[in-house]
């Protein structure tokens, strides 16, 4: 499945105060032009390091996209080339304040970062480590505590396809979830309902009783918070994985 880049940067820091930029920095720019298909994802890293090395930009948005460039595959030996063909062009100073930041990314003792430790960086809460309840699970998840006083709260973390088996949160009075989710894309669904995206910001309150699934989209990382919802008598029932062929349908 082809990756599909994704952004939520926009919001997450002007969402508020400039709404009509987070948008086109989250929607248009990455949203659209990131994935349109004429040129692939590798040329895009070079074009963007480029440009923003021509117009003199060497600050953490240049150290990003070099760290993104190394992610979709461009190797010491070709971004070497690629910032010493561009100072001929842009200037001597450039060059040199590309590649302080180059080397850093490019460090052949540093280890590499993976999909989850690039999701890291995306969210705010610890993804945590492997989940124990994931004989519950098809793929793999992740369980950190937030805060286990007063209301416990976890954060769940989905690798892209993951996704829970269908399960009931059981009470005799109260009880329940609720879900706030903090990164990536994914979904919940009751049954016999339609499922429901998740997105950063979306907030899910699941009714004692209700048998539901939640989890990653086909093609995304996705992460939220678990809050469990006081009740009598109160315990969950998991029941049988979500099929392949309706979490296929999912876009």
């Amino acid at each position: 499945m082809k990756e599909k880049i994704t952004q939520t940067a926009g919001r997450q820091q002007l969402g508020d105060f400039a709404p009509a930029f987070a948008h086109l920095n989250d929607d248009v720019l990455f949203g659209e032009v990131w994935n349109e298909a004429a040129i692939d994802v590798k040329t895009k890293c070079i074009v963007t390091v480029v440009s923003l090395m021509a117009s003199g930009i060497t600050d953490s948005s240049l150290l990003y996209h070099l760290q993104n460039a190394k992610a979709h595959g461009v190797t010491k030996d070709e971004i070497a080339a690629i910032i010493t063909h561009a100072t001929m062009y842009v200037g001597w100073p450039k060059g040199w304040a590309v590649f302080r930041l180059a080397k850093e990314v490019w460090n052949d003792d540093a280890p590499a970062k993976t999909a989850k430790d690039r999701f890291q960086q995306e969210i705010p809460f610890p993804i945590g480590a492997e989940n124990p309840y994931g004989q519950f699970f098809v793929g793999q998840s992740y369980l950190a505590p937030v805060s286990t006083e007063q209301v416990p709260v976890y954060n769940v973390t989905f690798e892209p396809g993951c996704r829970n088996n269908w399960h009931i949160h059981h009470a005799k009075a109260g009880g329940g979830q609720m879900l706030i989710c903090v990164g990536g894309r994914g979904y919940y669904q009751a049954w016999g309902e339609a499922p429901t995206e998740l997105t950063p910001g979306k907030v899910i309150n699941i009714p004692a009783e209700v048998k539901h699934w939640h989890g990653a989209a086909p093609d995304s990382w996705f992460a939220h918070l678990a809050i469990e919802v006081a009740g009598e008598e109160a315990g969950t029932e998991w029941c049988e994985p979500v099929s392949d062929a309706d979490y296929g349908k999912l876009q």
